[in-house]
């Protein structure tokens, strides 16, 4: 290459790879979207925040034993889990329908680690659905902690996707 010309990564990294080099590979603008503002971008927020918010709550119960941090945690769970699914139906349609992001064996690793997340979501609530109280001390937890760590590896994740690779963002106009 001569002085002065530079490479740009993504036609870098297409020389000799299939999936680069695939004629889909730079279709990645969100297709769930209101006035180009991706939809699972904003709805991931929510059930992140109450991952942190349910593991919070149970050490606060275990720390001080008050009724009302194993309360907050049950619900914490719950509201965690339902914003998950809507964020997950979002996230899912963004994988399905945008080819660029389809294509991608990192989009679909995301995938699995968010479904992962919301089993254990899932998981929780129920598990605290029989008795709130009774269920922070070891389970709800233990299940809570989990869940923040799996956030953390399906958030960095995704941001790296959406930062590094430009999925399912908005181009502009």
């Amino acid at each position: 290459m001569s002085e002065g010309t530079e490479r740009i990564p993504d036609e870098a990294a297409s020389e000799g790879d299939p999936i680069a080099s695939h004629p889909d590979f730079h279709q990645t603008e969100s297709r769930m979207a209101i006035l180009g503002h991706p939809l699972h971008a904003m709805s991931v927020a929510f059930p992140v925040a109450l991952t942190f918010c349910a593991f919070g709550a149970d050490v606060f119960y275990w720390w001080s034993g008050e009724e009302r941090w194993a309360w907050a945690a049950l619900w914490a769970c719950g509201t965690a889990f339902l914003f998950g699914l809507v964020a997950g139906v979002t996230g899912t349609a963004e994988l399905l329908l945008v080819p660029g992001i389809r294509i991608r064996a990192a989009a679909w690793t995301h995938f699995v680690i968010a479904v992962l997340l919301l089993s254990i979501l899932g998981l929780n609530w129920g598990w605290r659905l029989g008795g709130y109280e009774s269920a922070v001390l070891p389970w709800g937890i233990l299940m809570s902690g989990f869940a923040v760590l799996v956030v953390g590896a399906t958030g960095w994740h995704g941001g790296k996707l959406v930062f590094d690779y430009r999925l399912g963002t908005s181009k502009g106009s």
